[in-house]
């Protein structure tokens, strides 16, 4: 099993087995491979991350619970929750937002579920209603530094169904300026200018 957290588009990857997806990234001249895991080994790898040349990290330890306890320290951990919304047309609902194609989410307000905040950012988000939230797809992770802090952020992604009969809205106060329903086989041009995370959370259409 692995976890993998987006820096920018570099994936670091935490693991307690080397399977093949992990096998294809320890090949590349410029990932680093660490199998000690301590706070100085975690820092030294976050330092290279920030070099150009920097290509993947992966950390290895057989408690992947320890480990990933002992890499989310170093940040300030946030969640969020959305969708992968399809309408009864097999159309997939892409929002347009800083100039990147995107699938509707937001941070987890004090009190209420992670169902609960991917429902509600949803609507907010899209102007959608009557959402049937259906199964859990992913969680996805990236970091970002906000004030100077360095943030890792767990986004939980879940299914959704709606009708697509209903209007929808952008939630222009939170710079999404376009929405759009996309068929499945035209989503791979909107692939080139979207996140990594949401290519991963795209990638689990069927």
């Amino acid at each position: 099993m692995y976890i993998k957290i987006y820096f920018a588009d570099k994936p670091v990857f935490l693991c307690n087995e080397v399977d093949d997806t992990i096998r294809e990234y320890m090949h590349h001249p410029d990932a680093v491979f660490i199998d000690e895991i301590n706070n100085s080994a975690i820092k030294s790898l976050l330092h290279e991350i920030a070099k150009e040349e920097f290509h993947a990290g992966i950390l290895i330890d057989t408690d992947l619970e320890k480990l990933k306890k002992a890499f989310f320290k170093h940040f300030t951990q946030v969640t969020a929750a959305g969708g992968l919304v399809e309408n009864e047309k097999g159309e997939v609902l892409l929002i347009f937002r800083r100039g990147k194609w995107d699938l509707p989410k937001g941070k987890l307000d004090k009190g209420e579920s992670i169902e609960q905040c991917a429902v509600r950012e949803v609507e907010e988000e899209t102007g959608l209603t009557a959402i049937q939230l259906k199964k859990l797809l992913t969680i996805t992770y990236h970091t970002y530094n906000e004030f100077g802090k360095h943030i890792l952020k767990d986004s939980h992604w879940y299914k959704m169904k709606v009708k697509s009969n209903q209007s929808i809205t952008p939630q222009t106060e939170e710079d999404i300026t376009e929405l759009r329903w996309v068929k499945k086989k035209d989503l791979k041009e909107y692939m080139n200018n979207t996140f990594p995370s949401v290519k991963d959370v795209l990638g689990l259409l069927k």
